[in-house]
């Protein structure tokens, strides 16, 4: 006899308290944190790793260029992934879809923990990051679960804000954990010792917290109330050809809405570091230890943003977001280029902004789609944005301040806020013709 699916909380189906919207918000915060620490992990080594080991024939500053154009891989390898995936899902299920597409990128994270350098093996070390790195980024494309759209789909009308806040946690508890793994190797080894064997450590970790995040998402996505779900909420995988046909207008808006957001992202998380080890006496350690308290504020912005998103709307806050980003603009390189204390003030103060704003950052936009294109549509607009807006702005960044002084920098974070502005008119005009204009 068929089971009958009660509805709690604005209509989630639950049975016996086995689906719930708590349980799916966790879901979503492990799969997004395993993601984010795998980025920052990386991102992290770009800096204090990569430049040493596999491009010790640089200086440190063309090293660290290089690495970020390596960093860079994965975004562009990440709509290819999505394109691969989302044909697994459509033949095979989400089941074989996440477990190929993690066990994929924990191999091509733990793969990078056993890099040889330059100085060993010569080229072939790049060749070796480069093709790792390509791994992570087609994974990435594979670990979009649909469990966020589910979630925003489900959320009752007064608590959207709130709800799309949830994946958008996953960012600060990333860089929290990787941000202090790091600053531990490097405070209690000696220098010889962490570039030897203490950064690979990290990557070893990342290995184990894709084995966790797969079997917690798996024992969601693949349960019988969940398939319900994904059915009755109409969340197939599209081919994406056919999604871009039917959205593509959302698709390129959602893409380039966020700008604002992922500017800053970079501009207090991976570029800093990279300025700090480059241009100052400060210990990496130290400003590693910076980060993670930032983050701790971040976390806080982002937990508010969702809050605040539900009395003023999420458009009217990522606006908000985008002149204050804009605003930091002008004052963020003196910050920075002003010692420890302006460091730490720089982070706090770029990590509560951005808080507030990434926090939105997914929902305005990607709650336009319909039901039946948003587990692909949600997926694809992830791409673009994280591409365009975040898959080459720390080479970018350091190209500008290193050529032209920190000032640059915040010309290029003032551009990502005037793009946000620009996409958030256009969408509203799009959803205006939209509603006036009669269905055929």
């Amino acid at each position: 006899m068929a089971q009958t699916l009660t509805t709690v909380d604005g209509g989630l189906p639950e049975r016996h308290g086995h689906v719930n919207p708590g349980e799916i918000a966790i879901g979503v915060i492990i799969g997004r944190t395993s993601e984010f620490f795998d980025f920052f992990v990386f991102a992290i080594a770009s800096v204090v790793v990569f430049p040493k080991l596999v491009f010790s024939f640089a200086d440190p500053l063309r090293g660290t260029l290089y690495s970020f154009a390596i960093f860079a891989l994965a975004f562009i390898a990440r709509p290819f992934g999505t394109a691969i995936f989302m044909a697994i899902d459509r033949a095979a299920g989400k089941n074989a879809k996440l477990t190929i597409a993690l066990v994929l990128l924990g191999t091509s994270t733990c793969a990078i923990g056993f890099l040889p350098g330059y100085e060993t093996v010569g080229a072939l070390s790049i060749w070796l990051l480069a093709l790792a790195r390509v791994g992570q980024g087609i994974a990435l494309g594979g670990t979009w679960d649909g469990l966020a759209s589910l979630l925003a789909l489900n959320a009752p009308p007064e608590k959207r804000g709130w709800y799309a806040m949830i994946p958008q946690l996953g960012a600060a508890l990333g860089l929290i954990v990787a941000s202090g793994l790091f600053a531990y190797f490097i405070h209690y080894l000696s220098q010889e010792d962490f570039y030897s064997w203490g950064w690979r450590y990290p990557f070893f970790v990342a290995f184990a917290i894709n084995v966790v995040a797969l079997f917690a998402r798996l024992r969601m996505v693949v349960t019988p109330d969940y398939q319900r779900l994904f059915n009755n909420q109409d969340l197939h995988p599209k081919k994406i050809s056919e999604t871009l046909r039917a959205e593509g207008g959302n698709v390129a808006i959602g893409a380039f809405a966020p700008l604002a957001s992922f500017a800053l992202f970079h501009m207090v998380t991976v570029f800093p570091l990279s300025w700090v080890y480059l241009f100052t006496r400060d210990n990496p350690a130290s400003f590693l230890v910076i980060e993670m308290v930032a983050a701790v504020f971040g976390a806080a912005a982002i937990v508010a943003s969702g809050i605040i998103a539900d009395r003023v709307g999420r458009r009217v806050l990522l606006g908000a977001s985008a002149v204050a980003i804009a605003a930091f603009s002008g004052f963020a390189p003196q910050l920075l280029d002003a010692g420890p204390v302006g460091e730490a003030s720089f982070m706090i103060v770029g990590f509560i902004i951005l808080g507030l704003s990434f926090g939105q950052s997914s929902g305005a936009v990607a709650s336009a789609f319909s039901p039946a294109y948003r587990y692909t549509g949600s997926a694809v607009t992830s791409d673009l944005a994280w591409l365009f807006g975040a898959g080459f702005a720390p080479l970018v960044a350091l190209v500008l301040s290193s050529q032209f002084g920190l000032l640059a920098s915040g010309a290029y974070l003032l551009s990502g806020a005037i793009c946000t502005l620009v996409a958030l008119r256009l969408n509203t005009r799009w959803e205006s013709h939209h509603r006036s204009t009669p269905s055929p």
